[in-house]
């Protein structure tokens, strides 16, 4: 224990109470008589007394702490003798009870000079080591240990050496002494005036901070040269590790003086300019900045770079042309939300409701919100995710994103990235090019103010590539979430964290949306709406709108159901409301106008009301008319504005057997027609067509609107119902519409886009569908209420679609060939080249002969599942 433990021991001792009972041994405290003489003899018998991590040396005087009941029995038995103990160190602190083995052979003798009993039946002694002492045996282990010593005197060899060490250690020593503030300066003069090695060595060693084996090792050692050349060799250690400690501690104070120099410097340049009225307008402007940045607690490599762009600004006159150039970029750092978030609003029932207020229906969307709000209530360090809302235009795609950021509680921004072609609009100008400026993702985030808005980027499947780059690459940066917490503009160039964002992307179709895009997205489809449906939003949100929108009071005017169904049905024909609101803004328009013209205070809109004022109606249904002549069928189809029905004419004229498709048909169609074409061959008997039917005529099939272009796999059913109707000269039925590929062998393939299609056929009034078998997972996830009045009738094979769709008498029946007939004709015969010429000739005309016998054929299977 070094001498100051001891003194700030006795410090507590003393502020913990007067004790009671204290025994001096000296007249003054800090006096070392009397002391036993140097000369005196070393008695062969001492009580000892262990010492823990401390090392007691000959000729200096050491404070102690005694608290072991034998210790301080030890002391008090000391006391009553001769007042001289042999103090040893221990090897080991671990042990409580030190036993022979336990300690060290060689020690110190010393006396014990002061005792002072404090109330807790301690002792704090003061001690003077004598002189070195060597341990033979132990004589008495209980109460204490005793042993018997000799005297271990010291080997000076009188050397040039030696007094070079000597003075060596002393210039180290004040050295350490100038470095060290514990220590005080009358130790440099203490060691200056001791001229014996050895009890120079003694000294320093007791007032530095060695560890207790190296005074142990100093102790041990009898020759004097080398114990003070390893004293040196500690000295040296501490010494460089307090110039280091030095060395570090002068750096962080001159950063500290530098910068309240600095502070202080500018605030007198800024009073005295004050004071004389020349404040310089740039260095004001540096000021301002430099606060701003100070109090923007920027993360810490955006911090850097501000700081050192505003370093260059400082030195730029303001006439400089890079001088509006860094005062610009450090605008943009200083106005971006580094470190501010918008609370979330995590009540699911609160959100449930505001998505039902603003939305009818949508209910896998409004599930898949409340799905993220309960997963983020649980987990509060969850990424915002990535969301892509799929449907024909006017289906609510982008009001259910304003939705979401109201139901959350969140700041929300759109972009639209529709046409978009430069990649640089995504992530921006580098600064390098005059006018740069960051993409408008960050300018976004910027205007949002918030670093965790909902993000909706709309017309994502439009956007384009040429030879300024692929802008759906950039994006892939933005909405991949392994990459989008570090995305950097290239005009800020600093990571920004856009992790923390609901990113909602909207889309009309999902095929122009690239691979790698829509893999880091999670596609929600949104189909159209049903007659129903769209009754009900313009109950709940369109009139209401557009009542607003045109100055009309709630109540002034109304449109009875009937009058909604009529625009519905006959003014307007889309998967959305867009079109129905649109509408209705018309007729608000006209009122608004009776209102300010007439002074009317009401008006009901019924059905005849509509057509006065939309005028004549612009839709109708033409089934029945259109399907009246046999050769026309009606097909269903998707488009990207929902789904639609399509109309497929076949006739026949006399020619050599060419096949004509018109109607803007892409590839896929004609292929479907061909393998519709081949199959009828293949089954003309059945149809009761004469052998050299199709040797004698070419073909025409045509899909309407032909300035349309039309593609697609669905097809096929119909085309090979519509040359089934004119090759048997049977009209199809205007009640039924199909859906589906055909293969040569009339196998009938699945296709997609079901529910938009059934949507358009209920709204063109059909309730029968024929769909193929492996559609009916399709049927399965549509509303009960949009299929409730549908008949599906699910097949595998195009005769059983044939069998119930074509009427007349007598029944027909058919079975799938297992060889083609001997009068039909090779697919490969028939000529691909669509023609234009040729004119038109009724199948199944009077002239034409016909079979007058049938065989009996088994009927084809087919699944009708009713919806009434």
């Amino acid at each position: 224990m070094s001498e100051n433990e001891m003194q700030e021991t006795r410090r507590v001792d003393v502020a913990a109470g007067a004790p009671e009972e204290t025994v001096t041994i000296t007249h003054a405290e800090g006096a070392a008589e009397p002391q036993a003489p140097a000369s005196d003899p070393t008695p062969p018998v001492l009580p000892i007394l262990p010492l823990k991590d401390t090392v007691v040396f000959p000729e200096t005087m050491m404070p102690l702490a005694v608290g072991q009941p034998r210790s301080v029995k030890l002391i008090d038995d000391v006391l009553a003798k001769d007042k001289l103990v042999g103090l040893v160190t221990v090897k080991s602190d671990d042990v409580e009870l030190p036993g022979p083995d336990d300690v060290h052979d060689v020690g110190t003798l010393a006396v014990v000079q002061k005792m002072i009993k404090a109330p807790d039946g301690t002792l704090r002694i003061v001690v003077q080591g004598l002189r070195r002492i060597a341990i033979e045996r132990y004589t008495i282990e209980d109460p204490y240990l005793v042993a018997a010593v000799h005297h271990v005197p010291d080997v000076v060899e009188e050397s040039k050496e030696l007094e070079a060490l000597q003075r060596n250690l002393v210039a180290v020593y004040v050295r350490i002494i100038q470095l060290v503030p514990y220590l005080p300066d009358e130790l440099e003069m203490a060691a200056a005036n001791i001229e014996d090695p050895a009890t120079l060595g003694y000294f320093i060693a007791s007032t530095m901070r060695l560890k207790t084996e190296e005074k142990q090792e100093l102790l041990e050692e009898v020759n004097v040269a080398k114990r003070l050349r390893r004293l040196t060799e500690f000295m040296n250690r501490e010494l460089e590790v307090l110039e280091l400690g030095s060395k570090i501690q002068d750096q962080v104070q001159s950063e500290m003086e530098k910068t309240q120099r600095e502070y202080f410097l500018r605030q007198q340049l800024k009073a005295i300019q004050e004071e004389l009225g020349e404040t310089d307008e740039t260095q004001a402007e540096v000021n301002e900045l430099r606060q701003r940045i100070d109090e923007a607690n920027l993360p810490e490599e955006a911090d850097k770079q501000a700081r050192r762009e505003l370093d260059r600004l400082a030195k730029l006159p303001s006439a400089a042309a890079e001088y509006g150039v860094i005062r610009t970029y450090l605008d943009w750092i200083l106005s971006l939300p580094w470190n501010t978030y918008t609370e979330d609003n995590l009540d699911i029932a609160h959100a449930r409701k505001i998505l039902d207020q603003d939305h009818y229906d949508l209910e896998d969307v409004k599930d898949r919100i409340l799905e993220f709000l309960a997963v983020q209530k649980l987990k509060s360090e969850l990424s915002g995710p990535i969301l892509c809302f799929v449907g024909p235009p006017g289906v609510g795609k982008t009001s259910l994103g304003q939705s979401i950021a109201r139901a959350l509680g969140r700041k929300f921004i759109r972009i639209s990235v529709g046409g978009v072609r430069d990649e640089a609009e995504i992530r921006g100008h580098r600064r390098t090019y005059i006018g740069a400026m960051p993409g408008t993702i960050m300018r976004a985030i910027r205007d949002a103010e918030s670093k965790n808005p909902v993000f909706m980027i709309d017309e994502i499947d439009k956007m384009g590539a040429d030879w300024r780059g692929d802008p759906s690459s950039a994006m892939l940066e933005v909405l991949d979430p392994e990459q989008h917490n570090t995305f950097r503009d290239h005009y800020l160039d600093l990571p920004f964290d856009l992790s923390k964002a609901m990113f909602i992307t909207t889309a009309n179709v999902l095929e122009t949306i690239p691979g790698p895009l829509r893999d880091r997205m999670e596609v929600i489809t949104i189909a159209g709406y049903t007659e129903e449906e769209k009754v009900h939003i313009a109950r709940r949100y369109l009139i209401p709108r557009q009542l607003d929108r045109h100055g009309l009071k709630e109540g002034q005017l109304e449109l009875t159901n009937a009058a909604l169904r009529a625009i519905i049905q006959g003014y307007t024909r889309e998967a959305g409301v867009r079109n129905l609101e649109r509408e209705i803004g018309t007729i608000a328009r006209k009122f608004a106008r009776m209102v300010a013209e007439e002074g009317r205070e009401h008006l009901t809109v019924d059905v005849e009301q509509v057509r006065e004022f939309l005028g004549k109606q612009k839709l109708f249904r033409e089934m029945k008319r259109r399907t009246s002549a046999p050769g026309v069928s009606t097909g269903l189809a998707w488009t990207p504005a929902g789904g639609d029905i399509l109309f497929i004419e076949a006739r026949s004229m006399p020619g050599t057997g060419k096949l004509i498709l018109t109607g803007q048909l892409g590839d896929v169609m004609k292929e479907s027609a061909q393998a519709a074409l081949t199959y009828i061959r293949s089954i003309a008997a059945t149809l009761d067509a004469p052998d050299d039917f199709f040797l004698k005529h070419d073909i025409h099939v045509h899909v309407p609107a032909g300035a349309v272009p039309k593609d697609g796999p669905s097809a096929g059913v119909a085309m090979t119902t519509a040359l089934a109707s004119m090759v048997s000269g049977r009209p199809v039925s205007a009640e039924v519409a199909m859906t589906g590929e055909v293969t040569l062998t009339g196998q009938v393939l699945p296709v997609g886009g079901i529910k938009e299609k059934v949507i358009a056929a209920r709204q063109a009034g059909i309730h029968t569908i024929f769909l193929p078998d492996r559609n009916e997972a399709d049927v399965a996830e549509i509303k009960e209420d949009i299929i409730n009045d549908v008949e599906f009738v699910l097949v595998d094979h195009v005769n059983a679609v044939l069998e119930r769709a074509l009427e007349g008498e007598p029944p027909l029946h058919f079975t799938t060939p297992t060889e083609p007939e001997s009068a039909a004709v090779e697919a490969d015969s028939i000529p691909t080249e669509p023609e234009s010429t040729g004119a038109d000739s009724p199948a199944g005309e009077a002239d034409s002969p016909r079979p007058t016998e049938k065989a009996a054929r088994p009927r084809a299977a087919g699944k009708s599942t009713k919806k009434r």
